[in-house]
């Protein structure tokens, strides 16, 4: 589906004898070398993903519009942990759109009509090998080996004991050599290939870095019907071959877990007021080898006052969400700004299309089983939960399998 007020630009003569992928290589190569940033994503079910690119750094606005309706700007939010000038909060303008599912033209945006010569000199060159991918400018975060990780394991354990918090969600980054023939667009297409139920993304931005995840945590989704969407996503286990997800079995640890991140979202509601919701849950979810308690939220915005902010609001009082950060949240945040040792950058911020495919229609995931690409190297990141009975060994497992998610593109 395109926006009425955009302007489809066929493709020249020169593409007529490229298919779509290729179509799409030469769109991301002509953004890379132009300096520009892009976000390619792919919708949990979708078949087929979608580009955005931005006619420039400058025209990024900082944070999101100021409600998630019909009259904001198109774009895709690409959100940090914590916001800073080191890791900024962008929302890019979808200034050139091509879905890969309506491959015969590309989307221009009005504010982006200067772009159709460059967009046909895209195509014209020869077909790119290696792209120029956007790297940051920041160093390469410290990664935690197992003793340092179980060191902050019992660290939030006694915290929790001492009552300092009742939940909080520890981290690391791990640090893998770059393979030489590496390529990003292979990789997004191999975690699509992989896992249809997740949110895949690849989202490259010059000063910021390059990203790539497959996320299966919605953070908030207002619906073409009007209708608003969260869920809690908490405790984590392997999917053992041959079993059903359905039939897993969950410790007294998982499901104390899943329920403090659900109440949390109920204590939200509360807070703006809220009280007509239906939840569904907990329920086992699978999400590629990993299963995971789920409980899911909706709201019908045609029976909320000033529906038009309610998704902005649930933004700002979920985010950071306990099931990354922990609660109360800003005792969480503290021990992890005081013990985690590390800057999470854009692991476990959110992200995702907002009135992209239609006016009012947003879709944001929370930025979990991700990597970010780096010139020789790649971080790979990864969380667990913590109550009074994590075991610091079982937790450092837990984040060795979470790793393996999106790492198995690197093989």
């Amino acid at each position: 589906m395109v926006r009425p007020d955009y302007r489809l630009l066929p493709w020249p003569a020169s593409a007529v004898g490229l298919d779509a992928p290729a179509r799409l290589r030469h769109l991301v190569a002509g953004a890379l070398r132009t300096g520009r940033p892009l976000a390619l994503w792919r919708e949990p079910g979708a078949a087929q993903p979608q580009l955005l690119i931005a006619r420039s750094l400058e025209a990024a606005y900082t944070g999101l519009p100021p409600a998630l309706d019909d009259h904001a700007p198109a774009g895709f939010a690409f959100f940090p942990f914590r916001d800073s000038d080191h890791n900024p909060a962008l929302f890019l303008p979808a200034d050139v759109r091509y879905d890969l599912a309506q491959p015969e033209a590309v989307a221009v945006a009005p504010a982006a009509r200067a772009l159709v010569p460059n967009l046909t000199a895209w195509l014209a060159l020869p077909t790119p090998a290696g792209l120029g991918w956007h790297y940051g400018t920041q160093p390469a975060p410290p990664t935690a080996t197992e003793a340092e990780y179980t060191a902050l394991v019992r660290r939030g354990v006694a915290a929790i004991e001492a009552r300092e918090v009742m939940k909080v969600v520890s981290s690391r980054a791990a640090c893998r050599p770059l393979p030489s023939d590496f390529d990003p667009l292979t990789a997004f297409a191999d975690l699509s290939e992989k896992y249809p139920r997740a949110f895949v993304s690849l989202v490259s931005v010059p000063g910021v870095g390059t990203w790539l995840g497959a996320s299966p945590e919605v953070l908030a989704e207002v619906t073409a019907d009007g209708q608003f969407h969260t869920m809690a996503l908490a405790g984590t286990q392997p999917l053992v071959p041959g079993t059903r997800p359905q039939d897993a079995i969950w410790r007294q640890k998982e499901i104390e877990e899943q329920a403090l991140v659900a109440r949390y979202i109920v204590s939200c509601f509360k807070q703006l007021r809220l009280r007509e919701y239906h939840e569904t849950g907990p329920r086992t979810v699978a999400a590629g080898q990993l299963l995971h308690l789920r409980t899911d939220f909706e709201v019908d915005l045609q029976n909320v006052p000033n529906a038009a902010a309610l998704g902005t609001d649930m933004l700002r009082l979920l985010h950071p969400t306990s099931a990354v950060g922990g609660m109360p949240k800003t005792a969480a945040l503290d021990f992890l700004r005081r013990h985690e040792g590390y800057d999470r950058a854009y692991y476990s911020g959110f992200l995702g299309p907002v009135n992209v495919a239609a006016p009012g229609i947003a879709r944001l995931f929370v930025n979990l089983r991700c990597l970010q690409v780096r010139a020789t190297e790649v971080i790979l990141y990864a969380g667990t939960g913590l109550t009074v009975d994590s075991d610091p060994t079982r937790e450092w497992q837990e984040t060795e399998m979470k790793m393996q998610t999106v790492g198995a593109v690197l093989n």
